[in-house]
């Protein structure tokens, strides 16, 4: 029942919030100061505790009070977000459709709708079909924003999908005016494999540098562990939002 209370808030805050009507009764979209995609990996290195670590993080970050006052100092006062899950070449699910968001409740709202959404995929990495599927989202976005950045988060380099560069540059060439991204370290024990997937060469940060952000200002912050995930996340929205 509260899941559903949830999704059915969230539901209205869309439908009063997000447009509004022209000439002839045309839909126009509604105008903020950004439009952004979190797109989380959920790929198989990310175990269930670490899924859930990283999910907190999202839920509760959006309302944390900096961020909001970054809201507010904004000309609208107002962003717009929506949320995606990603993994392998096919496995991208759009788990919170564009949500306004300009105050406390509706803050609430967006996160508590993230912390009950059920987990959507457990499969390979494969960030440049991510940034395929997120880039697509904006011209179904019923907002308008100069400033449209995807946002990623990631525990690994790519090992599926579409090639990262042409779908960076693809999205860039659409309106996307930023790609950027959030790093979440993890120790070196486990199968080779793994630890070549968390640790690629130059380390992990410095691979998303060079493959995953571009675009205006865009840049690649750290989360040293998923405990630190959401504090990161924080300090990585206030920047984007500002």
């Amino acid at each position: 029942m509260e899941r559903r209370t949830v999704l059915n808030g969230v539901a209205a805050l869309l439908g009063g919030a997000a447009l509004g009507v022209g000439r002839g009764g045309a839909a126009e979209p509604a105008a903020v100061d950004l439009m952004l995609v979190l797109a989380a990996d959920v790929s198989h290195s990310i175990t269930d505790e670490k899924y859930e670590l990283q999910r907190k993080g999202y839920a509760s970050a959006m309302a944390d009070p900096e961020v909001l006052r970054a809201i507010a100092a904004g000309p609208r006062g107002r962003i717009a977000v929506s949320f995606v899950e990603w993994s392998g070449s096919q496995s991208q699910k759009l788990v919170i459709p564009w949500t306004g968001i300009g105050g406390a409740e509706e803050a609430r709202g967006f996160g508590l709708a993230v912390a009950t959404a059920p987990r959507s995929f457990s499969d390979r990495t494969a960030i440049g079909s991510a940034l395929d599927f997120s880039a697509a989202l904006f011209a179904e976005a019923p907002f308008a924003a100069e400033r449209r950045v995807i946002d990623v988060s990631g525990d690994g380099d790519s090992n599926g999908g579409s090639d990262i560069g042409g779908a960076r540059d693809a999205a860039l060439a659409r309106g996307v005016t930023a790609i950027n991204g959030i790093v979440i370290l993890s120790d070196a024990s486990g199968p080779a494999y793994l630890v070549a997937h968390t640790h690629p060469p130059g380390g992990l940060q410095s691979y998303y540098r060079r493959n995953v952000a571009g675009g205006l200002d865009s840049f690649v912050a750290v989360a040293e562990d998923f405990d630190s995930f959401g504090r990161a996340l924080v300090r990585k929205l206030i920047q984007e939002i500002s």
